[in-house]
């Protein structure tokens, strides 16, 4: 049994610690919001923040991240979260939508180290998230409201 703490809930989970992550929070914790992408972490589907930090948990063994705090989109919130949030549904980022919840976590991130990123480092912080609908441009224009949102 593992003690896990995801989006501020102590969770017990019976899984292998050499489980990635994502499949724990997806199969066990039933939290489908973290999307299977690439399971190679290339594309940032699978994108969640362990300790603020975000990660692949396509690639992140269930044991590293023990007594560690997990943030999934499921439990994004806070002011930069709802700001994040608040931009997405203004501009109306997604198209087909499956990248959408780890472009979110990797924006929310961003923001939350720098309230007003550059287009430099916007392009840099987002450069792992793939998006197969092309939606860039909606979603760094989403990225620079929610920086406006939060006074950047």
């Amino acid at each position: 049994m593992l003690e896990l703490k995801v989006n501020g809930a102590s969770r017990q989970v019976d899984a292998d610690g050499d489980t990635p992550l994502l499949w724990v929070l997806r199969d066990h914790l039933d939290m489908p919001g973290t999307k299977y992408g690439c399971g190679m972490a290339l594309c940032g589907a699978c994108t969640v923040h362990v300790d603020g930090q975000p990660v692949r948990s396509c690639v992140m063994p269930v044991a590293a991240v023990a007594g560690k705090s997990v943030t999934t989109i499921e439990g994004l919130d806070g002011k930069v979260g709802r700001a994040v949030r608040q931009a997405w549904e203004a501009v109306d980022v997604p198209q087909c939508g499956y990248c959408q919840p780890g472009q979110m976590m990797s924006a929310t991130a961003l923001l939350t180290r720098n309230p007003k990123p550059s287009e430099a480092e916007v392009t840099e912080a987002m450069n792992g998230n793939i998006c197969r609908c092309g939606t860039y441009d909606r979603i760094r224009r989403a990225i620079g409201d929610a920086s406006r949102i939060l006074g950047g």
